[in-house]
């Protein structure tokens, strides 16, 4: 039976020996507890946050592309359907499928509730690979500057750029986020960027 606190220990389960992945995991589900606790967010929001990277490990790849490989993972493991399109289609997955000839495998999953996205896509962008702070135009960039531009990742991020920063900015304003944040907000609450 699925569990919102099973999350954190599922991630930890696949995802803890994947070196920086990990701490970058850490950061995005850390904030996102915080954020759904402080708001009163769906509980839906922090378990996709812990989970939406768990399609990287090893022992759940089928497609090679990790939101629909984490979704079906997740789908097995009886998830709720929001946290399973969550997971499917974090950050601009697709426009990735689109690169790689797969929309239609991803468009087996059905949309999440477009507020929720645009949460989870404003804490996935404010981690860098590292698990340190940063901003969405900053995490674009470094995105764009890791992978060659004919990579589908290259191609599909900057394609989606500009839907990718105005998700971040519509989440930051719904939840009345200064344009700064999340800098300080760990430290704020008795936590620590090292992982």
């Amino acid at each position: 039976m699925w569990h919102a606190e099973k999350a954190p220990k599922l991630a930890a389960e696949y995802l803890s020996d994947l070196g920086s992945r990990w701490a970058h995991i850490q950061t995005v589900g850390r904030l996102a507890d915080r954020i759904v606790e402080n708001h009163g967010l769906p509980t839906d929001i922090a378990a996709a946050a812990w989970l939406h990277d768990i399609g990287y490990a090893p022992a759940l790849a089928v497609t090679g592309f990790h939101p629909i490989d984490g979704a079906r993972f997740l789908a097995d493991q009886g998830a709720p359907d929001q946290v399973v399109s969550l997971v499917a289609h974090h950050t601009g997955a697709r426009f990735e499928a689109e690169e790689r000839g797969i929309e239609r495998a991803l468009a087996r999953f059905p949309l999440p509730y477009a507020d929720d996205l645009d949460a989870l896509t404003l804490l996935d962008l404010v981690s860098s690979p590292t698990g340190s702070l940063t901003t969405p135009d900053e995490r674009v960039a470094e995105i764009l500057s890791r992978y060659p531009e004919p990579h589908p990742v290259n191609r599909a991020v900057t394609r989606s750029q500009p839907e990718l920063l105005a998700s971040a900015a519509r989440a930051r304003a719904r939840l009345g986020l200064s344009d700064v944040w999340p800098a300080g907000f760990l430290e704020s609450v008795g936590e620590t960027q090292s992982h």
